[in-house]
């Protein structure tokens, strides 16, 4: 996915997950993008500036803060998409949806909670 997200809007993102992350909450895709104020089309821009992110924390080996952001649907998980691109990495294996993935996703979340992210990895 190659669409592009502003500096400002990037910074946001960042300063949106870790806000989350230090209050120990997920948020939600559609949340996400009215606090962001992200034009259209909003829901690719986030889902292509959170691969890039998640490809940013894999390749520096911490925890995807992408895990943070889950759909508002009754799963409470993200968007299959993360679970794909969460495989790409090398970081999930299996079906995005059902007890693995759920049980995956929880242990990320968990391990971004404890981790302390430093301005160097934003």
């Amino acid at each position: 996915m190659s669409l592009r997200i502003s500096r400002q809007h990037w910074q946001g993102l960042l300063a949106a997950l870790d806000e989350a992350r230090r209050q120990r909450h997920l948020l939600t895709y559609r949340s996400l993008i009215e606090r962001l104020q992200l034009p259209a089309p909003a829901m690719a821009t986030l889902a292509a500036a959170l691969e890039h992110l998640a490809a940013l924390d894999a390749r520096a080996g911490l925890p995807l803060r992408s895990a943070l952001v889950i759909s508002q649907g009754a799963s409470r998980l993200p968007r299959p998409g993360f679970f794909e691109c969460a495989e790409r990495l090398g970081r999930f294996s299996g079906p995005p949806d059902g007890m693995a993935a759920a049980a995956w996703h929880a242990a990320e979340v968990a391990r971004v909670f404890a981790f302390e992210f430093s301005e160097a990895s934003s």
